[in-house]
Formats: C-alpha cells, structure tokens, sequence
C-alpha cells in the first residue's frame, strides 16, 4: 500500500533516509512552484495557503512563486495541523524559526526540519508507543545538527518529538474514523 510523504499528497512505495531530500531537490530544481502545484501537492485548498500567507503563518511568495522553505513550512503545518491547534503550530514555528522574514535568527531551516523528520520516520525499528524509542530517535535526527544558539540542539530534539507525536496522533484518529467507517 503506497504511503504519502508526511503534509502531502505525494505517494511513494517506501519512506527512506534522503528521500524527501531527493524529493524537494527535483521539485526545486527550475526554481520555485506556483500556489496550484503546491496545493496538488498537499491537498490544501488555495485560499487556505493564502489565508496563512495573510495571517502571518507563511511568508509572501516572490512573483507568485513558493520557495522550497516556504513549501516546507505549509507541509510541517498541513502535517501538524489535524493534532495541534493553530496557534501551538505558530509557537512552534517561531521556536524554530523567530521572526518570519529573517532567516538570521533561525534555529534551523524549515525545509531541514522537515527532511530530519522525514529522516527520522524513515527508521522501522521506530515505536510511537515508546517514548524512549522516540527520544532517541529524535536525538539520532539531531546528531550532526550544527547549533547557531546554546541549547538549540536540545530544542530541535524537543520538537522532532512533538511533530512525530501530533502527526502519529492524526495518523491514528484518521485511522479510526476509517475502520469506523467500515462498520455502518
């Protein structure tokens, strides 16, 4: 049964370490996207991704086109949203990445983020219903993670295990209301 990368529609047979990687790579190869692609892409109606743009959620694309961190941070959002509400998601970004438009005072890129979580999924010996299992997966993700601030590293780790809980915890309660589904 194919598997979808994570905040997307994207279907692939397997999710491997470098996969999502390989993935934006290609997508971003000739530049950015335009807003259609991106919403085929994660199954986001387009009003609701420039609703986030107007909110403050998501910077503003450049000549109607969406950069490969841009596109990184809707997938986190779209992949976090079902478990978390909004605006622990917007804490979490600024965690991550401070003041929206200046990557200075970033932790870590959205689009790294993104590939340390997909990496960290990767792995199948993962357990989401143990949480020592989860923690060092989280660490395993962050090992080679350069700090640009004290503790970040700690930070990083903390949040790889908030996103793989809220998006095993949407995972799951999609689950259930698909074999629930099957029972009227």
């Amino acid at each position: 049964m194919p598997k979808t990368f994570p905040g997307t529609t994207i279907e692939v047979t397997t999710i491997e370490k470098g996969s999502s990687k390989k993935l934006f790579d290609g997508i971003f190869a000739a530049g950015g996207i335009t807003l259609s692609q991106v919403s085929i892409m994660t199954g986001l109606e387009p009003y609701l991704i420039q609703n986030w743009v107007k909110r403050g959620f998501l910077s503003s694309p450049q000549k109607r086109m969406y950069s490969k961190e841009q596109f990184a941070r809707i997938i986190i959002i779209n992949m976090l949203r079902e478990a978390l509400q909004i605006e622990k998601i917007c804490e979490l970004m600024k965690i991550i990445g401070g003041v929206l438009d200046d990557p200075e005072d970033d932790m870590i890129s959205d689009d790294e983020l993104y590939h340390r979580y997909v990496d960290m999924i990767a792995d199948d010996t993962l357990s989401i219903s143990d949480m020592q299992s989860i923690e060092n997966a989280a660490k395993q993700a962050s090992e080679d993670f350069r700090e640009r601030f004290p503790h970040s590293k700690d930070k990083l780790v903390k949040i790889l295990e908030v996103m793989l809980y809220a998006h095993s915890a949407a995972t799951l309660r999609k689950r259930a209301e698909e074999t629930f589904s099957t029972l009227q």
